[in-house]
Order: C-alpha cells, then sequence, then structure tokens
C-alpha cells in the first residue's frame, strides 16, 4: 500500500517536532546538532529570533494579496539585492528549481529578443544540480533522475569541467553558460583556478549569456554574499533560493537590465512568488547576511572546521579522502559508503547528508558556535572509530 506522502524520499526514520538555533530536537525528546541546516537552507539555524518576530509581525496584517499589484516589500528586498550583486532587476519565485527555470527563459529570450531566437541551447557542465523540474533535469543531466519520465527536453548539451570542452560544444544555437560556482550535490566541489574566468571570457566573446545557478552555494554560506564574489567574475543572470529565505519558500532570479532585455509582461509569472510573508522573511535574513563582519565570521568558522576536519583526515586516512569545500559548505570524500558515514553520524546525534562522488555535506547553519564545532568534530571522529573498529 502507498504511504500518504508519495514514495519519492528515503526518509530516515526520526521525526522532529522543534528546533532553537543549531540544534534539532525529535518527538523522542532526543537532540541533534544540525549540520545539514534543511539541506543549506536553515542559515540562521532554527526559530532565529529576527526572523521569527519578521513573519509573526507580517503574519497579523498581510500573507498574500497578488503580482497584478505593487509589492513594496519585494520592491525593498529587490533594490537591496542590486545594491549588492552585479544585478540590476530581479525576479522573486517560491524554489530554487522555479529560478533556474526563469534564469534558462532569461537567456533564451535575450536572444529572441535580438533576432535570434533559434540561440536556445545552453551548456551546463558534468556533476551539476539544477533541479528537479522537466527542464532543470535536462540541464542537470544524470541520467538516473530523468529515467521514466520521457524524452529529455531539449536545448542541453552538458560537458567536463573543462575550458576547452566548454570551447567546443558551443555552437550557433548556443544561447548560454549555466553553472554552479561552487557545485553541491555533485560533491562540494570547487572549480580549478581561473575556470569561471574563463567561462566569462568565452561568453563575451561568441555573445553568450553566463548564468550562474547560485540555488545552494549563494546567501553567505562561502562567507561571501553570493559564491561567485570570492573569483571575482560576475553572471549576466543569476538563481538562487534555499537560505534566501531561512527555511521559508522563496527563489529568485536576478538579471542585469541587458540580460532581461526580451523579458516584458506576459513573459513570465508566479502565483505566490514574492508575497508578503516570503519578502518579510527574506528581508529580515538580509538584514543580517549584509553585515561583513557577519560574512567574516562564516569564513573564519569555515576555515576553522576545514582545519579540525584535516585534522581528522590525517587521524583516519582509511576513512576520510579528501576534504573539500569552502565557507561553511563543506564535504568530506569518504573511502566508506557515505550513506552509512550519515547514518553513524546520525546515531551520534550529528545531522549531515550525502552528495554526489561519496561525499558528506557538512552545512552548519552561520550562527554555529566553536563549542558546536568542537562537538560535531568529536562526534565524527568517533564515527570514523567505529569504522576502523569495524575494519580491524
Amino acid at each position: 500500500m502507498i504511504s500518504p506522502l508519495l514514495p519519492v524520499f528515503a526518509r530516515a526514520d526520526v521525526a522532529f517536532e522543534r528546533g532553537d538555533g543549531a540544534y534539532l530536537y525529535a518527538s523522542d525528546g532526543r537532540r541533534y546538532l544540525d549540520f545539514a541546516s534543511g539541506v543549506a537552507v536553515t542559515m540562521l539555524g532554527h526559530c532565529h529570533p529576527h526572523l521569527v518576530k519578521a513573519l509573526n509581525d507580517q503574519a497579523g496584517k498581510l500573507w498574500h494579496s497578488s503580482n497584478l499589484f505593487r509589492m513594496p516589500e519585494g520592491e525593498r528586498l529587490a533594490k537591496r539585492m542590486i545594491e549588492h550583486t552585479f544585478a540590476d532587476t530581479v525576479f522573486f519565485a517560491n524554489s530554487g528549481a522555479e529560478a533556474v527555470e526563469c534564469a534558462i527563459k532569461v537567456a533564451r529570450a535575450y536572444h529572441a529578443g535580438r533576432g535570434n531566437p533559434e540561440r536556445f541551447r545552453v551548456i551546463t557542465f558534468a556533476h551539476a544540480f539544477h533541479g528537479r523540474t522537466l527542464a532543470t533535469l535536462a540541464a542537470t543531466g544524470n541520467q538516473a533522475y530523468l529515467k521514466g519520465f520521457g524524452p529529455k527536453v531539449e536545448g542541453f548539451d552538458q560537458v567536463a569541467i573543462d575550458l576547452e570542452a566548454a570551447r567546443k560544444a558551443i555552437g550557433p544555437e548556443t544561447a548560454a553558460f549555466l553553472i554552479e560556482p561552487v557545485q553541491g550535490e555533485g560533491g562540494v566541489r570547487v572549480h580549478p583556478e581561473g575556470f569561471l574566468a574563463g567561462l566569462r571570457a568565452l561568453a563575451d566573446q561568441h555573445g553568450m549569456l553566463l548564468v550562474y545557478d547560485e540555488v545552494q552555494c549563494g546567501n553567505g554560506r562561502t562567507g561571501k554574499l553570493y559564491a561567485h564574489q570570492l573569483y571575482g567574475v560576475a553572471p549576466d543572470i543569476m538563481a538562487t533560493a534555499k537560505a534566501l529565505g531561512g527555511g521559508f519558500p522563496i527563489g529568485a532570479c536576478l538579471a542585469t537590465e541587458r540580460a532581461a532585455s526580451g523579458m516584458a509582461p506576459g513573459s513570465h509569472g508566479s502565483t505566490f512568488g514574492g508575497n508578503q510573508l516570503a519578502m518579510a522573511v527574506a528581508n529580515a535574513v538580509y538584514d543580517i547576511i549584509l553585515d561583513p563582519e557577519f560574512l567574516e565570521g562564516v569564513a573564519r568558522k569555515g576555515h576553522h572546521i576545514r582545519q579540525q576536519l584535516a585534522m581528522l583526515q590525517e587521524r583516519h586516512p582509511d576513512v576520510i579522502e579528501e576534504v573539500r569545500g569552502v565557507g561553511v559548505m563543506l564535504g568530506i570524500k569518504c573511502r566508506k559508503p557515505n550513506d552509512a558515514m550519515v547514518a553513524a553520524l546520525r546515531n551520534r546525534g550529528l545531522l549531515s547528508v550525502g552528495a554526489g562522488e561519496n561525499v558528506v555535506r557538512l552545512y552548519p547553519p552561520m550562527i554555529v558556535s566553536e563549542a558546536q564545532i568542537g562537538e560535531a568534530i568529536d562526534m565524527i571522529d568517533g564515527a570514523c572509530r567505529e569504522f576502523r573498529s569495524k575494519a580491524a
């Protein structure tokens, strides 16, 4: 018999009833240190008082009207995002996949508006993850995700993370590159030095657009407001979501005026995107992450955790093959099955999440304390010792 919830998730047998900062509390009373953050979502921890107040204040006034009318709260957030990024305009959606879909449409419309509708193809890259809609699955290119859903949506060409491969894939129908500045689902992969700059140069040379997917790596997780700012290589279009709402569903597609020139009234829309509740929470998130000292603290914490993980790698080389990532977007490439490591950590009270290339993702909330970092490192050390004792 099918479960009441469509069985598309392999759910662990744990149910949470409340959260506080970096901790989640299960229905059986057990406390967990949350280094999964809802898969890079709860970036300020659980029930952050500033976010709770913003949501409650707005909930007592107005939840939703419609994008048929002005949205001052959305205008405020859009202006703040524009002030601190490359962008000139923003579209608000409800999720990362919606934001990426919008980015793809903006890129295609740009070329169509210039009289080149045949330029619709998008070059994407190995190990990518761009979402679960039919178009974003096609952009992702993972055959396991596409199986059973009919013909792949046309218009996406996936290549290796290599500039020469990217150059060779460019043709008369190519519209854009689409890439995550730091890959998450693919295994917390940081690109080779100069790669994004090389894509920028190729895009400019061939009249293409450069599109970033910062759904997972954006909104402070790398120690910069957006991950591409680590490299000083601006895009034409960017999709982001996850941490932008601190747990409230929201996505955003940012673009330059030039890149957005093909979009007009009626060309895109969303019923719920950018409603008053979402804007109140996202503005509250921005209140915090726009503080340079806050982001510097994220970078310091990330450096500290990575140092501690490197020490564990030296201590347990038969369990930990590699430590990856930047800021508090970190990964451990395991020599043992990563699902076994995730389970071992959860049994000790530490939440993590698996990724490609046998990686365990460690995404602590950005408000994590040094004591909580030490607590997590002790639990990872214990899990590694467990694996070693079983192998002995």
